[in-house]
């Protein structure tokens, strides 16, 4: 299999698989997706039970750690990696929650604003006083309340494991039009995950805490300018420990992060600029 995942050839391969080929990322995968429905399902009861209308600070950061803190902890205590040759923090399943921790934080406390002002996202959570909050981005009307970076980990852990998961087995199979083919697959998946969530979250449980002010015209047109995240963040994402004996040393998926989170900035700033508020 080649290093460049956007040069899969159209002609399918007798690798193709769903999991990688590295043990320690192919634990890591199954872990990830199997938690997933697990944190959908405590996000569901808490949505549909009321439960964010009779809470405040304690309590919503008590529901987010639960939520977020599992893709820490369960491997931390009960995956070890002696055998392969990884203390802790060599393990990918501690740099896919360290890529994700950089590229969430700067998501939510700087690009959310780009929600605010272009997509007609609102937040109404006065019962909360833990926030994020640009100092000089956007227009200052709003705050990111801290549970949802929390929150976006979970969110976000899913959302690339699943992606991932899915443009190997494509690419195993081999994607027609090469490199333009492998650019709409990471397309069609960001874009997937980003209508999802707008679906999921804009929801009757929680509308006098979450909404947006065009609910439709969110989910055709503000979905792509979401997916912005995803289009530039797979593509780096995937190749974090993807061969057999990689094993990227944690600057490197620092400065990954750190460089898809730019990239992103940019994609939104240009989007804002030449196309405007929804």
């Amino acid at each position: 299999m080649t290093d460049d995942p956007a040069a899969a050839d159209a002609a399918p391969s007798s690798d193709a698989r769903w999991f990688s080929e590295n043990e320690s990322k192919a634990w890591a995968e199954k872990f990830f997706l199997i938690y997933s429905p697990i944190w959908m399902l405590q996000m569901g009861l808490v949505m549909g039970l009321g439960v964010t209308q009779r809470i405040a600070d304690l309590g919503f950061m008590l529901i987010a750690t639960c939520v977020a803190a599992p893709l820490v902890l369960y491997p931390a205590l009960f995956r070890k990696e002696d055998h392969l040759g990884r203390r802790w923090y060599q393990t990918y399943w501690f740099k896919a929650n360290l890529y994700i921790f950089i590229f969430s934080f700067i998501g939510n406390y700087f690009l959310s604003e780009y929600f605010f002002d272009v997509l007609g996202m609102i937040y109404h959570y006065p019962m909360i006083s833990l926030n994020l909050d640009s100092e000089l981005l956007g227009s200052g009307e709003q705050k990111v309340p801290l549970i949802m970076f929390l929150l976006t980990q979970a969110y976000f852990i899913t959302y690339h494991t699943s992606a991932v998961v899915i443009l190997r087995r494509l690419r195993g199979f081999g994607i027609p039009l090469g490199r333009l083919g492998w650019g709409i697959a990471v397309f069609a998946v960001g874009y997937f995950w980003a209508w999802c969530e707008t679906r999921a979250m804009a929801n009757p449980w929680i509308a006098e805490q979450f909404s947006y002010k065009d609910m439709d015209r969110m989910l055709t047109y503000g979905s792509i300018f979401y997916a912005c995240f995803f289009i530039v963040s797979f593509p780096i994402f995937y190749e974090i420990d993807e061969s057999k004996k990689s094993a990227w040393p944690l600057r490197k998926v620092c400065f990954s992060a750190l460089g898809a989170s730019m990239l992103v900035f940019l994609l939104l700033d240009f989007w804002a600029k030449l196309i405007g508020p929804l």
